[in-house]
């Protein structure tokens, strides 16, 4: 790299370590709420498995129930996870939502509504729900879920740090800065790694993310989103970005850009957990990950 392109890039490092900063301040605070928190009485082999939402589930997570690996390890559910059948089975001792339609009146639907009514009902074991810290609406999450005395909420931080690699990392591993690279998953690897765990194996993490895409006949870009929970095949849907408000649709230079970027943070998020001694391996079977090492079920 030439001199100029140096001090190009050491300006731009600088301008986006202190944006991130700044943008901190504004929006959100520097505590670690993660760690203050804590773990919830972590397993001995600290081990976490994250259960995505991707096909390969369908096959994977009754393997798991039969294997008895829900209690050999801790689990951590996503989304929509909690309306399933499992959910009373699998007992997750974390779950996590990371998608402004959780929060925001705009994408307020009947099934987020079921999602709250199942966690205010189905729960009767120890959890810890986590949330954005950004709520720009203040949506009342322990509202929606009844007080349910037994689940804790715990916020992390949303805003993704852009700058110097090793200020990057001494803020992750200050609780600052986040996982949210594009998907709930990257927030739960990334609470893992707070939380000390020391494997952290994903499950239905599949990512085929540039599968069903096409553009309809009102050029809008749509895509066929499928999930280990689909009772029959899913049929192409306009896709919209839910961080605005009203949500706005994507084009397909916004969405192949927004892949990119996370699958680019799965790289971050390797490269972070080598500092911290953490091993990240992907069992979902077809998965597009390369970011991980990859090893079959027990």
């Amino acid at each position: 790299m030439r001199l100029t392109e140096k001090i190009i890039a050491a300006l731009q490092n600088t301008f986006d370590t202190l944006l991130f900063f700044a943008t901190m301040a504004a929006k959100e605070d520097f505590v670690n709420h993660v760690v203050r928190a804590g773990a919830n009485n972590q397993h001995p082999s600290r081990r976490l498995a994250i259960l995505g939402n991707g096909p390969s589930l369908k096959e994977q997570l009754p393997q798991l129930i039969e294997n008895q690996a829900c209690s050999e390890a801790d689990m951590m559910a996503v989304n929509f996870f909690a309306l399933s059948e499992e959910f009373s089975q699998v007992k997750p001792k974390y779950y996590i939502i990371s998608d402004p339609m959780f929060f925001r009146r705009a994408g307020h639907s009947e099934r987020i509504d079921a999602l709250y009514k199942a966690l205010k009902e189905r729960v009767t074991w120890p959890m810890t729900l986590y949330v954005q810290y950004y709520n720009p609406e203040h949506f009342d999450y322990g509202a929606a879920i009844s007080h349910n005395p037994n689940i804790r909420i715990v916020r992390f931080h949303s805003t993704v740090f852009h700058g110097f690699r090793k200020v990057e990392f001494w803020c992750y591993r200050h609780g600052l800065g986040s996982g949210n690279f594009g998907t709930v998953v990257q927030n739960g690897e990334f609470i893992g790694i707070l939380l000390g765990y020391k494997q952290i194996e994903l499950y239905g993490v599949d990512h085929t993310l540039l599968e069903g895409l096409c553009v309809d006949d009102k050029n809008r870009l749509c895509r066929t989103k499928s999930h280990y929970y689909d009772a029959k095949p899913a049929a192409p849907e306009p896709i919209y970005f839910n961080a605005t408000n009203p949500p706005r649709p994507y084009t397909m230079y916004t969405y192949l850009a927004e892949t990119a970027e996370l699958f680019r943070g799965h790289e971050v998020l390797r490269d972070w957990a080598e500092t911290e001694g953490v091993r990240i391996i992907n069992r979902s079977r077809g998965s597009m990950i390369d970011a991980y090492e990859r090893e079959p079920m027990p």
